[in-house]
């Protein structure tokens, strides 16, 4: 029989009754910061407390049938053929359970804030970002989530230099089902390879453009920002938005001093709205940074085993003439990269959670 795993489970199945009486309470949920970060723990318990509850009542048939069966001395054939079947969906439940026990990252079941810079190539690599911008709200509307666009710097032709997206899950009751689940992978480098549009000769260039995903806060109360640490400067916007374009000091750049992050926003017409971004923003933007800080020193990355903290990492690459797609983590090849494009990135997605969960799973050990 398998060993009772219940040692590592228990804490787990306290945990979960604690803040199945905290979700009780409605003073909790007066704080819907406090209220979802709780859901989200909630949420991944629920695996856990599933997975154990199977593999006991897998546990309890097979040992209730090798009893039966020793006391009937061998007679009961019917029980006698049984009881492989129940031994196996016994040990089937403690692998299961094994694996939902493999530490996951806390974050999954956030919403992200995504940004994507152009890098080198010029014109071309800014229509890249608005491609790469497009095949993400194109993906997220596959998956039923919500998306806004919190500030964008364009160019005459309809490419993006930078660009900053956050994306929302209207409900996670899975946190692997959650969008930095899917979205982390996404961090790195992307290189397209194709004829651009400037192009008079017919020259297959090659050019990239950075992306860059941050887990969401959904509590202020997680990062602690010091006032005293912002300096913050209002401006003049410039571009697209309105009749306040030029005639107002509605944009704002906040600079935390300690850590040299900068936020500039100016896509709302409000300065108060500006500023209200820009502070989203800047606390994704620390959360991520503590907690790269803290592995670091921890020396051993929550993050993904797939995604890595450099950010110069060429991840990907989008070929246009063979209309091929590869991502050079996985090995993943396919030669859709107009689907791709068109908001078809799951299987490209599955490979990398798929690689990852290989590699977490190794990592735990017996």
């Amino acid at each position: 029989m398998t060993t009772d795993p219940f040692t590592a489970v228990g804490p787990l199945l306290a945990e979960h009754a604690e803040i199945e009486r905290a979700l009780a309470d409605p003073a909790v949920h007066a704080d819907a910061g406090r209220a979802r970060t709780l859901g989200r723990r909630y949420a991944e318990l629920n695996q856990v407390v599933g997975a154990y509850r199977a593999w006991a009542a897998a546990r309890d048939d097979a040992e209730a049938a090798a009893e039966l069966l020793e006391l009937s001395d061998g007679l009961e054939e019917e029980l006698a053929a049984e009881l492989p079947g129940l031994q196996a969906a016994e040990a089937d439940a403690a692998e299961h359970l094994r694996r939902v026990l493999v530490p996951r990252d806390p974050d999954d079941g956030r919403d992200v804030i995504l940004e994507i810079k152009a890098g080198e190539g010029g014109e071309e690599s800014a229509l890249f970002a608005g491609d790469l911008l497009r095949m993400y709200l194109r993906y997220a509307e596959r998956k039923g989530w919500s998306t806004q666009v919190l500030e964008a710097t364009d160019t005459d032709l309809g490419g993006y230099k930078d660009v900053q997206v956050a994306i929302k899950a209207r409900s996670v009751n899975d946190p692997g089902d959650g969008v930095w689940a899917h979205l982390k992978y996404e961090g790195g480098v992307h290189r397209v390879q194709r004829v651009p549009v400037t192009e008079t000769q017919g020259r297959i260039h090659t050019s990239a453009a950075g992306v860059l995903v941050f887990p969401e806060v959904d509590d202020p109360g997680e990062v602690e920002i010091d006032p005293n640490d912002l300096r913050i400067d209002v401006y003049r916007s410039s571009g697209p938005g309105g009749q306040s374009v030029n005639t107002t000091d509605s944009a704002v750049r906040i600079t935390h001093l300690p850590t040299g992050i900068v936020v500039s926003m100016q896509n709302e017409k409000s300065q108060l709205q500006n500023k209200e971004q820009a502070m989203r923003v800047l606390r994704a933007r620390l959360l991520a940074a503590q907690q790269e800080e803290a592995a670091a020193q921890a020396a051993d990355l929550r993050r993904s085993q797939v995604r890595t903290v450099d950010r110069s990492e060429r991840i990907r690459t989008y070929n246009f003439p063979e209309n091929r797609i590869a991502d050079h983590r996985t090995g993943y090849k396919a030669y859709n990269l107009d689907a791709v494009l068109g908001g078809d990135l799951e299987p490209v997605v599955r490979s990398a959670i798929e690689a990852d969960e290989a590699a977490r799973l190794a990592g735990f050990g017996d």
